[in-house]
């Protein structure tokens, strides 16, 4: 009975305390205000899209010089040299000439001596015609006639001489193959023969590239094909456009090419189009305060489009997911869907959805609903009962 009454204590105790125990309560408005943004006003207008692409470096005449006759190297030009440059025509190498030389004189002596029994069959043909005319032989038929005339024998003199002079001519251009030239204005890559060398037709003398301008074969979506614009002759320069190289130039430092031409094939492993971007003096021979260009060097370069009128261009940063843009209207947030025409390496330009002066949020939310309230540095706080301290931007 004792411990009984012992528990009815303590329980009668537990719930007087428990009761009488004091609550919490609010003492005053939770204070909430608009979030606070940064805006940029819409930029409606004629714009040119500019592309940055890359792509790398080649010439625009590359050769493997060879020779077309054989012989010894006699003499080498010191500017066949790697490195160097060597101007059109320019003497490169010269194959010893003699044994070419004995022989256009052989077959020069062959021409002449023809050229002489041409002559005599001529005077031959004048006495049979003067014979055939004195014995006043008049019924013979045409192929009679001719052989009386000495036709066929004078015909033979006369394929012969053509073949002899064809003789002459031959060795006259192998004489003057002897001489290795250069085809082009051109800088020297390889040099594989020195004086003394014995080389034949097919051998591999050097590796020679046009000096004067290469490409740049850049590698670009097909989607943006449409907006560059291509020169419609050779003889007309294409849109000029910027190249850097960012690992061996200097930051700030360009060069000029000028869109060329368009190759009409996609590139095997990316399966983009390619675009051929011609740059002049590449080894800046001329242009002395420009880097040059090294051939298989990866750069970048900044293409211009054709002009888009009438649309928005808007940093690309500022189009959120699912090509929508967030804009402040009567301090209000519109989650606003836009139709995209083109996007470049910057900007994207929009036909419908914006319009100019629109104020676009360029803050990065961490609540986004239609129609929260928000506010810009310069208009102040807002207050507004549906948005809470809590719904900070995201730094």
């Amino acid at each position: 009975m004792i411990c009984l009454g012992i528990l009815l204590v303590a329980a009668g105790i537990t719930y007087l305390i428990f009761s009488t125990e004091p609550t919490a309560s609010s003492e005053g408005a939770t204070k909430e205000s608009a979030m606070l943004v940064e805006v940029v006003p819409a930029e409606r207008g004629n714009f040119k899209p500019v592309f940055e692409v890359t792509g790398t470096v080649q010439p625009v005449e590359d050769i493997t010089l060879s020779p077309l006759v054989s012989g010894q190297i006699i003499s080498r030009s010191p500017a066949f040299t790697p490195g160097d440059f060597v101007k059109e025509g320019e003497i490169l190498l010269q194959i010893d000439p003699s044994d070419y030389q004995n022989s256009l004189e052989l077959q020069r002596s062959e021409l002449q001596q023809l050229q002489t029994d041409m002559e005599m069959e001529m005077g031959r043909q004048e006495v049979a015609a003067q014979d055939l005319e004195l014995a006043g032989v008049d019924s013979l038929s045409v192929q009679e006639r001719a052989l009386v005339l000495r036709q066929p024998q004078l015909e033979a003199i006369r394929a012969t001489l053509r073949g002899a002079r064809a003789a002459v001519e031959q060795e006259e251009l192998n004489l003057s193959r002897t001489t290795i030239r250069a085809p082009f204005d051109a800088h020297i890559l390889t040099q594989n023969v020195s004086v003394g060398s014995q080389v034949a037709p097919g051998d591999i003398l050097g590796r020679l590239v046009g000096s004067k301008q290469y490409w740049v074969i850049l590698t670009i979506p097909v989607s943006q094909l449409q907006w560059l614009e291509f020169p419609a002759s050779d003889e007309e320069m294409g849109p000029p456009a910027k190249i850097r190289n960012t690992n061996g130039w200097p930051k700030g430092v360009f060069r000029e090419g000028y869109l060329d031409n368009q190759v009409g094939a996609l590139d095997d492993q990316t399966r983009m189009a390619r675009v051929l971007l011609r740059v002049p003096d590449p080894l800046a021979r001329e242009m002395k305060d420009k880097p040059e260009l090294i051939i298989g060097s990866f750069v970048e370069a900044y293409l211009p489009g054709k002009e888009i009128e009438n649309v928005v261009r808007l940093n690309r940063d500022y189009v959120r997911t699912n090509e929508t843009v967030w804009v402040m209207q009567d301090e209000k947030l519109e989650i606003r869907e836009v139709e995209i025409a083109l996007t470049d390496s910057q900007y994207a330009y929009i036909t419908e959805g914006l319009e100019g002066d629109d104020k676009v949020v360029t803050t990065n939310l961490s609540t986004v609903a239609e129609g929260i309230s928000l506010r810009t540095e310069e208009e102040g706080a807002v207050t507004d009962p549906g948005d809470r301290e809590d719904q900070n931007p995201v730094n």
